[in-house]
């Protein structure tokens, strides 16, 4: 059974939600009926594949013994100093592993949602070693790892907020106002998914053929309109997954976030990635961007906290490209974008920027700009500019 997609998902899921909403409105709580339902579902996805099965619960049960002593090791005086970067290794080692792995056509550890779930545990471990998590139950941090809705495709949760929305009961209004929310959403994610995603997959291959091939500047305006279908349709497929998955998410009193807002009205890259796959790129931004900076600038390798800040945008940005995949072109995709933000960064620190950012004529340029960066950038991504 595959999520969002499967109709036999959304049967099982209409079945699933309707103790919840009882639940929801007579004021009980949600916490353990969520934790059962998201195994229960987990159970079915991996059915017919009981090698990726084996590959999770190996995940669960190394990820929540490694975190749980690490946990009560923090918790001491004197903590060993090599608990923390064991404990991290630990719980990335087996999305490495995997990715290596498919280099080489080789399936090792690998599973659905293997890349949403590893950084949700890595991000336990940062925030232990921060002394943001002083407690965590072994229930509580399984059901982060597990919450069915934004299992295989996001959004990205944060386990502070999750451990609180699951441990907090609405009061009745409150829980309903959530579930109007929360049915909305679905059903706009569902209009994305199915009607808007597959008009422009047709777009895809219809644009260039009806502008044709018998000159070079048709077979180049055709790849450009190829290169802009592919990129609303990734963007109505992805943000009707997350959408969906905010909508269950509610229903199970969670506040799952919201993964994009209108990243096509961006008005500089900065500003792209502040929109679009927000959940990803806020965590990259506070786990790896802000840790990359502060080691530059604790140990004087850059002078200036621009050049410091510029190698922060390459290196977390060139990270988001492995993340998807060690391939060449998600890999040229990553510096890409640490390439551009960083020419953003300096370019937003000039004079020129400071005179004219608030004109409109500019701000439409900056706009047109973007998006034909983005839309290329999203064809290395692809693979319709072929890399290597």
């Amino acid at each position: 059974m595959t999520f969002y997609t499967d109709p036999a998902f959304f049967v099982l899921l209409a079945i699933a939600v309707l103790p919840a909403i009882g639940l929801g409105i007579a004021g009980k709580p949600l916490r353990l009926y969520g934790f059962c339902v998201s195994v229960v579902f987990l159970g079915f996805l991996f059915s017919k594949d009981l090698k990726s099965l084996a590959a999770f619960i190996f995940y669960l049960v190394l990820s929540t013994a490694v975190t749980m002593v690490y946990l009560r090791l923090r918790g001491r005086e004197n903590p060993p100093k090599a608990a923390y970067p064991i404990a991290l290794v630990a719980v990335l080692a087996p999305l490495i592993v995997y990715k290596v792995g498919a280099v080489f056509d080789q399936n090792i550890l690998g599973f659905l949602g293997i890349s949403y779930i590893t950084f949700k545990a890595a991000q336990v471990v940062l925030e232990i070693h921060d002394g943001l998590i002083k407690e965590f139950s072994p229930l509580d941090y399984l059901y982060t790892l597990v919450f069915f809705p934004s299992f295989t495709s996001g959004p990205i949760l944060r386990s502070r907020a999750f451990v609180e929305d699951i441990h907090t009961v609405l009061p009745r209004g409150e829980y309903i106002d959530l579930l109007r929310a929360s049915a909305l959403r679905f059903v706009v994610g569902a209009f994305y998914k199915f009607v808007c995603s597959s008009l422009f997959s047709i777009a895809m291959w219809a644009v260039p053929r009806a502008i044709g091939t018998s000159t070079a500047a048709k077979v180049a305006l055709g790849q450009v309109g190829e290169a802009w279908a592919y990129a609303l349709f990734l963007f109505f497929d992805f943000a009707g997954y997350s959408l969906m998955a905010v909508g269950v998410g509610g229903v199970l009193g969670v506040h799952v976030p919201q993964n994009f807002r209108a990243p096509f009205l961006s008005v500089d890259i900065k500003d792209f990635w502040n929109r679009w796959h927000i959940s990803l790129s806020w965590w990259l931004r506070d786990y790896v961007f802000m840790r990359v900076v502060r080691i530059i600038r604790r140990k004087k390798l850059l002078k200036s906290r621009l050049a410091a800040s510029c190698a922060g945008y390459v290196v977390n940005m060139t990270l988001m490209g492995l993340w998807h995949g060690i391939t060449p072109n998600y890999f040229v995709y990553g510096v890409y974008h640490g390439v551009l933000l960083s020419l953003n960064e300096v370019f937003q620190k000039s004079a020129f920027y400071k005179r004219h950012k608030d004109s409109r004529a500019f701000k439409v340029c900056s706009w047109f700009v973007t998006m034909n960066l983005v839309v290329f950038g999203m064809a290395l991504f692809s693979g319709q500019v072929h890399i290597g």
